[in-house]
C-alpha cells in the first residue's frame, strides 16, 4: 500500500479530496470503508479522537483497521485525530497508527511549533510512512449538535503563520481555520471564507490542506474549498447523528428485538448513506 501522501497528491491533482471519518465501533468502521469503496474513492482515512481511542484501545483500533484493510482489499489509513500532547501521539505511533494529528492549536504559536516538530521527528525515526498533521488557528465548537457558535475572523489561521509553521515543523498536512467549526449548529448558517483559504494556500502551497468540522456545511462551500485546494475533509458529528437516529428508529420499530446485529444493521445503513454522499461530493460526482 502506498502511503497517505500518495493518495492526497492524486486527489489534489484531480481537484478532489480524501474523506476522513471517525469511528468508535467495528461495525461503523466497516461501514465507512465499504461506503468509501463503493462510492469510487481511491482510499479513505478513518480516525479516533483521544476519547474514542480510549474507548476502543489503540492496538485494538490498529488490529481492526488492519484486518478490514485486507478483507475488503482497500487502502485505509488510521489517524490519531486531534491528539493534544507528544506523549499521546507517541502512544498512537507505537501502537501502529498510520497518521497523527498533533493538535497544538490550544498552545502558544511557539509551543505549538515545538511540540509538533517533536512529533514529526519521532514519526520519521519510527517509520517514514507515518504522516503528521499540525493545526493552527482557533477552531471553536465540539463534535456534537449545538445551537450557536460565535465565529470571528480573529480566530482564522493567518497566512504568514501557516507558512512559518510548515517550514519549521515539516508537517505533511495542515488543518486551518477559515470559518469552520467543530460540530453542527442549528440556529445559524456556517459559511467558509474561501478568499481567506486562498490567501493561506498562496503563502504556503506545498503542504496538503485539511478542512476539519465539515459536518453541517453546505455542499457548495465544500466544493469551493476543494476547488481552492483542500485535499482532506473530516466528518464526525453527522455520522454520530445518523448512527444514533438509526438505532432509535430500529428499536422503536421493533421494541422487542434484543439481537444487537439486527438493530445495529439499520444504524450502519444510515451511516453508509452519509459516507457515500460525502465521498461522492469529494470526488465531484
Amino acid at each position: 500500500m502506498e502511503n497517505l501522501n500518495y493518495y492526497l497528491k492524486r486527489a489534489r491533482e484531480k481537484g478532489q479530496a480524501i474523506g476522513h471519518f471517525n469511528f468508535v465501533t467495528e461495525d461503523v468502521l466497516k461501514t465507512i470503508i465499504l461506503g468509501a469503496k463503493e462510492s469510487g474513492a481511491e482510499a479513505v482515512m478513518v480516525g479516533t479522537s483521544e476519547g474514542e481511542a480510549n474507548f476502543i484501545g489503540l492496538r485494538e483500533a490498529v488490529a481492526m483497521v488492519g484486518a478490514l484493510r485486507i478483507d475488503l482489499e482497500f487502502p485505509v489509513f488510521l489517524n490519531a485525530d486531534h491528539f493534544k500532547s507528544f506523549e499521546k501521539c507517541r502512544e498512537a505511533m507505537d501502537a501502529g497508527y498510520d497518521s497523527i494529528i498533533m493538535d497544538g492549536s490550544h498552545l502558544s504559536n511557539s509551543d505549538n511549533i515545538d511540540v509538533t516538530k517533536k512529533v514529526v521527528d519521532y514519526a520519521k525515526s519510527l517509520n517514514m510512512a507515518i504522516t503528521v498533521e499540525g493545526e493552527i488557528g482557533y477552531m471553536k465548537g465540539s463534535s456534537q449538535v449545538q445551537d450557536k457558535i460565535e465565529i470571528s475572523p480573529a480566530d482564522f489561521t493567518k497566512p504568514e503563520e501557516a507558512k512559518d509553521f510548515v517550514e519549521k515543523t515539516g508537517v505533511d498536512r495542515l488543518a486551518i481555520v477559515f470559518g469552520n467549526i467543530h460540530g453542527i449548529v442549528t440556529q445559524q448558517e456556517e459559511r467558509l471564507d474561501i478568499a481567506h483559504l486562498k490567501n493561506i494556500i498562496s503563502a504556503m502551497p506545498s503542504v496538503f490542506y485539511v478542512l476539519h468540522g465539515a459536518s453541517g456545511l453546505d455542499d457548495d462551500d465544500i466544493r469551493a474549498a476543494i476547488e481552492a485546494g483542500i485535499s482532506n475533509i473530516h466528518f464526525n458529528t453527522e455520522l454520530r447523528v445518523a448512527y444514533k437516529e438509526g438505532i432509535d428508529d430500529a428499536i422503536h420499530a421493533q421494541p422487542g428485538e434484543v439481537t444487537p446485529y439486527k438493530y445495529l444493521a439499520a444504524a450502519d445503513e444510515e451511516v453508509k448513506k452519509v459516507v457515500m454522499a460525502k465521498t461522492k461530493l469529494f470526488l465531484g460526482l
